[in-house]
């Protein structure tokens, strides 16, 4: 880490005019202080538990919601990666039971802390008018969109939580042309985009809907924000789980708020910021980003992460902005469940791998739940990376962690290793 003073020459610290405190990270000092911020720089041993658990979430933030289990959940992998003691039940718990949690979008389905609720007021005009303009919607909910989304919400009032197959025709086998599943689950997801209605459950991973005012309890329900607060905590809160980043970065971090916005955040809060380089893995030129006042002293109680060998889900917030993770971790990653089979370079399912504060390689997977078997179909170390006899026994090690988790009965690896990645 290199300290380097810029002072302006009116004494003034401005975002856009070098701020007067320049200070250098190395791309290894920049990825333990995310590592460490996003849960993952702790002994993954240590206890969890339900309280444990609420405070890890809201330390990242969020947890991204994925329906593919071809070797777990996303969020069920996202979180045992972080800690090993961690139960599927306490997530289950806090979400559906507790309400610690509510489920809504960030980039994509997420369980969030309910504390912050009322920043998704702002997003839920914004999505709903989105939804109204795009495609999708106007194909799936028909010419009678009025009607349909009315009978629906009708429907949950009426008769408490529901499902979309619960709506694909009427008891007594009437099936009116407006009430099929596409439109009928058109008008929940708009009226879910829209804030009138709240996922209360998962069933089979099924989204279960109810009133918002029946999930959501009324002391939260009924607080407000204004823009301002909106903006200053949509931007606060993605720098204290980011470290340091471009106001591009902070924007994407919720999907909350433009780049533009965040500059208009930097112009009010000069005070409380200072610009860094982040210099990266590559021979490019280093990122001017943001940083609060204190990351001096963040960074001095920095510990190196776990040297353990984990695997990362493919969702894990370390991973989300792939061109920041190539930048920071030197590691190019894309998932590749929806490309077609042909064109895929590692597999369907791919985990990274972390070591330390490395991503070192990674796995292609799939757990047969039907003999209880987790195979590894495909290993990749990244250039460099040798695999020795140290690196072998880590990997077993983690293998059976992760087949432990998962209540795998047997494990299989491919029977010569593919090659280190170019």
């Amino acid at each position: 880490m290199d300290r380097k003073i810029k002072t302006c020459r009116d004494g003034t610290s401005r975002y856009d005019a070098d701020m007067s405190a320049r200070l250098s990270l190395d791309a290894r000092t920049a990825r333990r202080l995310l590592l460490h911020l996003q849960g993952l720089g702790e002994p993954p041993g240590r206890s969890l538990g339900k309280a444990g658990l609420s405070s890890l979430i809201q330390r990242m933030g969020f947890v991204q919601l994925d329906s593919i289990s071809t070797v777990e959940r996303a969020h069920h992998l996202t979180l045992h990666s972080r800690n090993r003691t961690y139960r599927r039940e306490d997530l289950a718990v806090l979400l559906e039971k507790e309400r610690c949690l509510f489920e809504h979008w960030t980039h994509d389905a997420s369980a969030i802390p309910l504390g912050w609720y009322a920043h998704w007021k702002p997003r839920f005009a914004r999505m709903a008018a989105s939804l109204e303009n795009s495609a999708w919607f106007r194909e799936r909910i028909g010419d009678d969109s009025t009607h349909v989304i009315a009978r629906v919400l009708d429907r949950i009032t009426a008769r408490g939580p529901t499902m979309s197959r619960e709506l694909d025709g009427e008891a007594g086998g009437r099936n009116e042309p407006w009430w099929g599943w596409k439109p009928a689950k058109a008008a929940l997801e708009y009226l879910w985009w829209k804030g009138t209605i709240q996922v209360v459950r998962r069933q089979n991973f099924q989204k279960v809907y109810d009133l918002t005012e029946r999930v959501i309890p009324g002391d939260v329900l009924n607080q407000d924000v204004s823009a301002g607060e909106h903006l200053d905590w949509a931007c606060s809160s993605a720098l204290d789980r980011l470290g340091a980043a471009t106001p591009g970065e902070i924007a994407a971090f919720w999907n909350a708020v433009s780049p533009d916005d965040v500059r208009q955040w930097v112009d009010a809060n000069r005070h409380r910021l200072m610009t860094i380089e982040v210099q990266g893995t590559g021979n490019g030129a280093p990122k001017s980003s943001l940083a609060w006042t204190h990351i001096e002293d963040t960074l001095a109680q920095l510990n190196p992460p776990p040297s353990t060998m984990r695997f990362l889900s493919p969702f894990d917030p370390v991973l989300r902005d792939r061109r920041r993770a190539l930048r920071l971790f030197g590691f190019d990653y894309r998932f590749e469940a929806f490309v077609p089979r042909a064109k895929r370079r590692y597999g369907y399912y791919v985990l990274p791998i972390l070591e330390g504060d490395r991503l070192t390689g990674r796995a292609s997977m799939k757990f047969h739940r039907s003999t209880g078997e987790l195979a590894v179909e495909g290993l990749w170390w990244e250039a460099g990376v040798v695999e020795g006899k140290g690196r072998r026994a880590a990997l077993a090690t983690a293998l059976a962690r992760l087949g432990r988790f998962l209540g795998a009965t047997s494990l299989s690896q491919p029977s010569r290793r593919s090659s280190n990645r170019a």
